[in-house]
């Protein structure tokens, strides 16, 4: 097992030693950055502001419904499995398939160790939490943040927690993220050739509230361009998400914390509230008798 540093606290956390090769870290963030520089009139074949869209690239967050805007351009793109959606991702810069689609898959069997792990820790057997996830999902998102004239008038992403079960960050050498501990906002400084590894609001509903999603955000800043990668690893859209009954124990006063939904009915609330409120996790909690 490859070694972790923990960071902050226990629901976020920065990994190196990671089996992800140095030189395909390179060549992902490279190819990203080669993307945001094209000429408009490139970039734009991919916008869209339909939330739904498997690959589209938009700005701020949901311009559809949301009255602030923020300090961000997006690409966001599915990858899995990657030979369903390879095919509609940018062709230009021309190496962009090639370098994201091994950087997803290295990511994925990333993931998959982390999952075990995590399984291992709440008392279950190591598949239980891989197997609550259907056919599983994996998003990714190229986030750029150019320099900002009044970085103090608005946010890259306000302070949010991430509906999927568990986030793997890229950053590039830019401070950025910031994560909320104690009642401060902490910055999480860049280290090369490392993630940052955070739990989402599934996880915290799978463990019936033994892991807890993580309230972080992004500020920018009036200098430097800044580009960061996240990697979104999640249930199937059809997938019956609920706490795992194994730590359900009603007469030890640990009822389900959450009722049972789909995580399409959860992903559908978190777009549709824009960033408007922290999480949307309250909404799925169970019906007290």
């Amino acid at each position: 097992m490859f070694p972790v540093k923990m960071l902050l606290f226990h629901f976020c956390f920065q990994i190196k030693n990671h089996g992800v090769p140095e030189k395909t870290i390179e060549r992902m963030m490279t190819v990203a950055r080669e993307f945001f520089r094209q000429p408009e009139s490139e970039r734009v074949k991919h916008y869209s502001a339909d939330t739904t869209k498997t690959t589209r690239l938009s700005t701020s967050f949901n311009v559809a419904s949301e009255k602030v805007s923020n300090w961000r351009d997006f690409l966001r793109l599915h990858c899995l499995p990657i030979e369903d959606f390879i095919n509609e991702w940018p062709s230009s810069p021309v190496s962009f398939r090639e370098v994201t689609a091994e950087y997803a898959t290295s990511v994925r069997a990333l993931v998959l160790v982390l999952l075990e792990a995590i399984s291992e820790s709440l008392g279950l057997a190591k598949d239980s939490v891989s197997n609550t996830l259907g056919k599983h999902g994996q998003h990714m998102a190229l986030n750029y943040y150019p320099p900002c004239p009044q970085p103090d008038l608005t946010f890259g992403l306000p302070g949010h927690k991430d509906p999927n079960l568990i986030t793997v960050l890229l950053q590039d050498e830019v401070p950025g993220l910031q994560v909320f501990k104690d009642g401060k906002w902490i910055p999480v400084r860049p280290v090369p050739n490392t993630f940052i590894v955070n739990m989402g609001d599934q996880m915290q509903v799978i463990s019936n509230d033994k892991y807890k999603s993580v309230l972080h955000r992004a500020v920018v800043n009036s200098d430097k361009e800044r580009i960061s990668i996240p990697t979104f690893y999640c249930p199937s859209l059809d997938a019956v998400v609920g706490p795992q009954q194994e730590l359900i124990n009603e007469e030890e006063e640990s009822p389900a914390v959450y009722r049972s939904f789909t995580y399409a009915e959860y992903y559908e609330k978190f777009w549709d509230r824009a960033l408007a409120t922290e999480s949307c996790i309250d909404l799925f909690k169970a019906s007290k008798t």
